[in-house]
């Protein structure tokens, strides 16, 4: 049973839901008590207003309604806390309770940003499971000021309480450790000592009674009790075994590395799911000692600790029968009773699978399995006879703790620790750099080497860099230098491919190189780039070397994705790979990867282009480099691809770096093409559209009317070029407020395109949009109308509902009925528009495409309009998230945003409105880019 309050007309009421009668939505107040809290007595009284909590239930309310939602809970007046039952009840529902799909909320008063880290709502234990349960959170200062919700604010949140993001986001707590949940409660405190245990049953999934009055102790312990039988089975002395090492050999004089402890133990600590580690070295480097040192440390921890010897099948077998015997010792009852029918002499196979089934056991989830000197694993490639499968030998099911060790670095499943006797000296040598110790490390893991053996070759390598390389005078730099290049010769011997491929890369940016930019090959180009691309296969058993022996590695960025995941290297060997393995300058490898950035650049058309945009923009930032330092052919027969890097820049907004490549590319174009070729036109037509967007109007006409003259003259007046330059100049004088001269330019375009198109073609339609937005700056409403319904119907049938493009007019159209005081239809509009972007990008990828942010800026408008405050804050706050991701913190939209929002906080401080700015425009004009698709 669950008491819900509602808000009318300034009053509250309860109302009691029981089982499948409770709503699916309704808000929760999360908040600090203070002095004087409402309670479940004051409002069957009526005596709640007289206080000082009953303003933030107003509040709570207030916002509730705004939201759309009827209900909301409080705890402090929506539970009897005269019964005991009911308070028990709700206390054991609570994290269920939270678990809505609607937002809580946190009324602390609090000032941004700083006081939001020091609020004491971060520090009250019951707040804990107010902030992971529910969906969505928002955050609001007793004014009613939103200051943000638990995405937006994720990462203060994470900084704060120390809590992973995930956990944040909805992931199963089950999947969190014990020790690591409780963690995020170690700091909290709450006012009834017993409410520390009690504010944390939702985290664990567990219920106890609520007993006021035992202490604070006695809670937790029972807690704790109710935790182990839910995640770690019955009481562990059901499973126990007496511990002993004596058929292990224990060195007294042993030290073992306490780093190498803290490590094993960190890893094994475990809700009781499997866990696995291997200690991996040369022979007599200490591995078996240090499981002994582990195991003697930490026996406490475990209810059975097994040591098995796996040196081969046999030895394996015979450590089973051992095992046997301990846990018959131990358990002569039913549990093991497949254990005391079997001849521990004889049948051990029997032996084998009846101790696998006994460690398999339900609950029975806090052994240790240690098994010791595993040094011929069966592995492809491997033909000894004699070699053991350890996966034979595991216990099917998915619990326990596994200590391997082993000489074989080959042995990859579970966590993986190795072992060097050498590894201080070499680590002083190499001066502690955790750059040179990572690819020393790497290097020893794949080559059957020690670190005395890889000392020698340091050294050497060092010798022949400073011969080399005598400009290298940093320390650091010959150090890092000379383990790479160890590493690099190699690679060399193992795959030639992978050498070949870390030279390449010097000629890309160092994050994020990914298979499908790099098969933009040709017949003419080396015979190597088309073996290494010619398959996924192929490339990443290629990269796979070169990130074993730690010079590249997965790249781990958030980025969505719409081609293979791409590979990184450190910044520091990115700049070896240029300075010292391409000493000599390839100007042939520096061409061929500019053509193969600038051969990536989507077309609009392609799927979520803007994805692969910013993907590429680091890699066209080195091609910049490389034009702008002469690094590539000086020739002029590389138009096409600054063109092409033009055109990338332009659509990210680098709009400085986009002119530099449309000028070379205009000046390589000119010299090869000629000034009249319809390629160099398409290059002056783009320039115009650049100056159109820095403001500067008076070149962009100059460019347009270059492009026009040109195309009129080379493919004549009513060529769909001829009209896409046309269409550009009528934007353009739509922005210089030249409206008729615009709206010629729009009418010759339009029949133009009706007459080589047709009537519903998408080039037609998209004039007759542009139209419909000058109309509406002429307020010429009923006409825009007009022109948007005509363009509206026509993308419907070519395009379809959810296109893009069709979503665009559905979005002029909502501005218009904004314009018109028409806002019931106008919210229609944004809300078709908001919903159709997200079908067609996901949720989440809305907040980094544009239309889609200028839609949440109109609906911020609207709802100003409305005196929504609130609401209007959310939707700004949206957008300028998304243009910040988008274009930075110094991009117009996102500075006019950071003003919209500064000014609407005014709004609620001083509870006067201000004036209402409409968003910055209509959908943008839709123009027209002129890019050859094909290497000319």
């Amino acid at each position: 049973m669950i008491r819900l309050l509602q808000y009318n007309d300034g009053e509250f009421s309860l109302t009691a839901f029981f089982g499948d009668k409770i709503p699916r939505k309704y808000a929760v107040l999360s908040h600090t008590w203070e002095a004087e809290e409402v309670t479940f007595e004051d409002l069957q009284i009526g005596t709640g207003k007289r206080k000082a909590g009953y303003d933030k239930m107003r509040l709570c309310g207030e916002q509730a309604k705004r939201d759309g939602l009827q209900y909301f809970w409080v705890d402090t007046c929506c539970i009897d806390k005269s019964s005991s039952a009911e308070l028990s009840e709700a206390i054991n529902s609570m994290f269920r309770w939270y678990h809505v799909p609607k937002s809580a909320i946190n009324t602390d008063d609090l000032l941004w940003e700083s006081a939001f880290r020091n609020s004491k709502w971060f520090a009250r234990g019951w707040t804990l499971q107010e902030l992971i349960a529910p969906t969505s959170v928002e955050f609001f200062s007793k004014k009613g000021k939103l200051l943000g919700d638990k995405s937006t604010l994720e990462r203060h949140i994470c900084e704060i309480t120390g809590i992973p993001a995930k956990a944040l986001r909805g992931s199963l707590l089950s999947s969190f450790s014990v020790a690591e949940r409780m963690s995020w409660a170690k700091q909290r405190k709450t006012t009834r000592e017993e409410d520390q245990a009690y504010s944390l049953l939702g985290i664990f999934d567990v219920s106890i009674p609520v007993i006021y009055g035992e202490g604070g102790g006695k809670a937790m312990k029972r807690l704790q009790e109710e935790i182990d039988k839910a995640s770690k089975g019955v009481k562990r002395e059901d499973f126990s075994v007496v511990f002993s090492l004596s058929n292990v050999f224990d060195a007294e004089h042993f030290v073992a590395r306490e780093k190498e402890l803290l490590e094993i133990h960190r890893t094994l600590s475990s809700d009781g799911s499997r866990r696995t580690v291997v200690l991996h070295g040369l022979g007599g480097i200490g591995k078996t000692q240090l499981s002994v040192a582990y195991a003697k440390r930490y026996k406490d921890s475990y209810s059975a600790i097994f040591w098995l010897n796996i040196k081969d099948e046999e030895s394996l077998k015979q450590s089973f029968a051992k095992v046997a015997r301990q846990i018959l010792q131990e358990h002569p009852s039913a549990l093991v009773s497949r254990l005391r029918n079997v001849d521990t002499k004889d049948n051990l196979n029997e032996i084998v699978d009846a101790v696998k089934a006994w460690l398999s056991l339900p609950n029975n989830t806090r052994w240790l399995a240690i098994y010791d000197n595993y040094d011929n694993p069966k592995l492809p490639g491997n033909t000894d006879p004699a070699a053991v499968n350890i996966r034979k030998f595991l216990p099917e099911s998915y619990q326990g703790s596994i200590i391997i060790t082993t000489r074989s670095s080959q042995v990859k499943f579970g966590h993986s620790i190795q072992i060097h006797p050498d590894a201080i000296k070499l680590a002083k040598e190499l001066d502690g750099l955790p750059l040179a110790l990572a690819t020393a490390g790497a290097y020893l893991d794949q080559v059957a080497i020690s670190p005395l053996d890889y000392f020698c070759l340091y050294k050497e390598s060092w010798l022949q860099l400073q011969e080399s390389s005598p400009e290298l005078s940093s320390y650091e730099d010959r150090t890092l230098y000379s383990t790479w290049q160890i590493s690099f010769q190699h690679v060399k011997q193992q795959n030639e491919l992978s050498a070949k491929l870390l030279c390449f890369w010097a000629y890309f940016d160092n994050q994020d190189l990914w298979l499908e930019l790099l098969q933009h090959y040709t017949s003419n180009d080396p015979d190597w780039v088309q073996k290494l691309v010619k398959d996924k296969l192929s490339f990443h058993k290629t990269v796979r070397v070169l990130s074993n022996y730690g010079l590249v590695e997965v790249n781990t960025s958030s980025q969505e994705l719409v081609e293979s995941q791409g590979y990184s290297m450190h910044g520091c060997i990115h700049s070896w790979a240029v300075h010292v393995l391409n000493q000599d300058w390839d100007y042939g490898l520096a061409r061929l990867a500019v053509k193969f950035v600038a051969s990536h650049v989507p077309e609009q058309q392609a799927v979520r282009p803007w994805l692969t945009q910013r993907r590429l923009l680091q890699h066209a930032m080195r091609c910049l480099y490389i034009f702008l330092n002469s690094l590539v052919t000086t020739g002029d027969e590389m138009a096409w691809e600054r063109h092409k890097l033009g055109l990338l820049y332009a659509d990210q907004g680098k709009l400085v770096e986009a002119e530099q490549m449309y000028q070379l590319a205009l000046q390589g174009y000119e010299k090869t093409r000629g000034p009249e070729h319809t390629l160099t036109l398409n290059t002056v037509n783009n320039l115009g559209l650049l100056y159109a967007d820095q403001g500067k109007l008076a070149e962009a006409e100059q460019m347009y009317q270059r492009a026009l003259q040109g195309y009129e003259k080379a493919w004549g007046p009513e060529h769909t070029s001829t009209l896409d330059t046309v269409n550009n100049l009528g934007i353009l004088y739509k922005s210089q407020g030249k409206l008729v001269e615009a709206e010629q330019m729009y009418q010759r375009a339009l029949q133009g395109y009706e007459k080589a198109w047709g009537l519903e073609h998408t080039s037609t339609l998209n004039t007759v949009n542009n139209l419909g937005i000058l109309y509406k700056s002429q307020d010429k409403l009923v006409e825009a109308e007009q022109m948007y319904q005509r363009a509206l119907r026509g993308k419907e049938k070519a395009w379809g509902l959810g296109h893009t493009s069709t979503l665009s007019t559905v979005y002029n159209l909502g501005r218009l009925y904004a314009d018109q005081g028409k806002l019931a239809e106008a919210e229609q509009m944004y809300q078709r528009a908001l919903q159709g972007y997200e079908e067609a990008f996901g949720i989440d990828s809305i907040i980094t495409y544009v239309p889609g942010l200028n839609t949440f800026w109109a609906f911020g408008f609207l709802f100003e309009l409305q005196a929504n405050v609130a609401k209007a804050r959310t939707m700004y706050l949206k957008a300028s998230l998304g243009y910040e991701k988008v274009f930075g913190p110094e991009h117009p939209k996102s500075q006019s945003l950071r003003h919209k929002l500064c000014a609407l906080d005014a709004v609620v401080e001083n509870s006067a409105l201000v004036g209402v700015e409409e968003p910055v425009d209509d959908q943008k004009e839709d123009h027209y880019t002129s890019c050859s698709e094909n290497l000319p």
